[in-house]
């Protein structure tokens, strides 16, 4: 096995889908890269259901085609029994290019991820800790490390010195959490994950064997993910204060009463085995104060975390990756200066972020039946969004820059809330009669796309052409991956 270097251009601290996407990018472009992961690949992870913006990042990765043939259950739609009413949703049928994502494995699949990234010619070591950073005033400058012993060896310590840090170190969270003290958690979203895996489970109504089931009951909701070999990941999400009335419980009796209040999963599990251990997870919702500094970047749950409905993790993860990896570059290669690629990426990070959390609130508020506590917990307010940003986030989004500048900050949430609320409602309202959809023409037709796109600027991937700038800076894919400038018209 090689050393780990003295020295190298970026060190990346983590090997999970954010990590070796930035890795994989920078090590393309000719970047000496190092990224330092404390696990031994494969290793488990929740978190099994991908969005269709992985496949444009898995085509810049040079990995698609990879994925594809893997054989991973492909995700077409979802099935949804939410509050009162029933969807099917299928990706691509208002509008958009891709028309399905994957409910993977994440062992497998992070572990291609991680080995794509060598493949490119990033450095990759794993069971390797990085124990602390020496920081030059704000700047982080070197990382000490210390790898595991393996089959009876010592273990190894020694530093590392870089010009640029990515910390994709997840949930442990290296620089918000032990140097700069800056990840604050949401009031809203303090959840819970209950979760186990089935087999012999029913197939949903869609007829189709990969769509993702989800049923909210009166206290939280559940997931239903088909894994390609024949299990499903069934999950219930709940407040912590409702899982902490049960604290008496057996773990396996919480599940248990969770699956029986849903209709759905009590339908999918009727001829079903449970066969895994129970597991639990917080999936308390934060973001840091920042997501950058001098000479470094947050990226992934790094940086921020968000409930697990929207099944955001790996979009966000590798989005962030992206936004991270082309501002690096492009400051390097002089096209913008430091405080620029910060800036560009602070911000569509953070707005790219703040969307999906008010789009999170909104369809949860679109789940209640009646009022409960856990409903009622995941309103987004001012003490979690600060209303400044989230009129940036939605400037362009929201009836247009106008309407929303002139909207009182202390009204800022509600008008926000109440639009997203509305176009949700729209969107699976036109879902629900697909004949009707399919003969769409005029006005009706144009209210679709435009919804549509709406939709696809949340979930999207961020920053990617002119229109969608952030202080006059996009990225851009071909024929070299970066910042541009939006061109000035004169």
């Amino acid at each position: 096995m090689n050393a780990i270097p003295q020295k190298t251009n970026v060190l990346v601290v983590g090997g999970g889908p954010a990590g070796s996407t930035a890795a994989g990018l920078l090590a393309r472009e000719g970047f000496d890269v190092t990224l330092l992961e404390q696990a031994q690949f494969p290793r488990y992870h929740i978190g099994e259901s991908l969005l269709p913006t992985i496949l444009p990042i898995l085509e810049l990765l040079g990995i698609r085609e990879k994925v594809e043939a893997r054989g991973f259950q492909q995700k077409q739609g979802a099935y949804l029994e939410w509050g009162s009413e029933t969807w099917a949703l299928d990706f691509g049928e208002l509008s958009g290019n891709y028309t399905h994502a994957f409910q993977v494995r994440r062992d497998e699949f992070d572990l291609m991820m991680l080995e794509n990234a060598s493949e490119l010619g990033a450095k990759v070591f794993q069971n390797v800790e990085v124990r602390s950073l020496q920081m030059d005033g704000d700047r982080p400058v070197r990382a000490a490390w210390q790898q595991k012993a393996v089959n009876g060896s010592q273990p190894q310590q020694g530093e590392i010195s870089f010009d640029y840090l990515i910390d994709a170190s997840g949930r442990n969270g290296l620089m918000a959490n032990r140097y700069l003290k800056n990840r604050k958690y949401h009031n809203v979203f303090q959840n819970v994950g209950v979760w186990g895996y089935w087999k012999n489970t029913d197939r949903l109504a869609t007829g189709r064997e990969g769509d993702i089931a989800v049923g909210s009951i009166p206290n939280g909701w559940l997931w239903g993910i088909p894994l390609s070999d024949g299990t499903m990941s069934i999950g219930a999400v709940m407040h912590k204060n409702i899982f902490n009335q049960y604290k008496n419980k057996e773990m396996d009796a919480i599940y248990s009463e969770a699956i029986d209040a849903s209709p759905l999963m009590r339908k999918i599990t009727k001829n079903a085995e449970l066969i895994s251990e129970v597991k639990t997870e917080s999936d308390y919702s934060y973001a840091s104060e920042k997501f950058c500094g001098p000479g470094y970047f947050m990226v992934g749950d790094a940086a921020c975390f968000l409930d697990p409905l929207l099944s955001s993790g790996v979009h966000l993860a590798t989005m962030s990756a992206m936004l991270a990896s082309a501002s690096i570059i492009s400051f390097t290669r002089g096209d913008v200066d430091e405080a620029e690629s910060q800036s560009f990426f602070e911000n569509s990070y953070r707005q790219a972020y703040l969307r999906f959390l008010v789009f999170l609130s909104a369809f949860y508020d679109v789940g209640r039946t009646k009022e409960s506590y856990f409903w009622e917990a995941q309103r987004v307010t001012q003490q979690d969004v600060p209303a400044d940003f989230l009129k940036l986030a939605f400037l362009n989004l929201v009836t247009g820059v106008k309407d929303l500048a002139d909207i009182q900050s202390d009204e800022t949430h509600h008008f926000v809330l109440e639009e997203m609320t509305k176009r949700i409602d729209d969107n699976l309202r036109w879902r629900q009669d697909k004949k009707a959809l399919a003969g769409m023409q005029g006005e009706k037709l144009a209210s679709v796309r435009e919804n549509a796109n709406f939709f696809d600027s949340i979930e999207g991937i961020f920053s990617i052409n002119e229109s969608e700038a952030i202080g006059g800076l996009y990225v851009t894919l071909v024929p070299t991956f970066g910042l541009a400038r939006v061109k000035q018209t004169s």
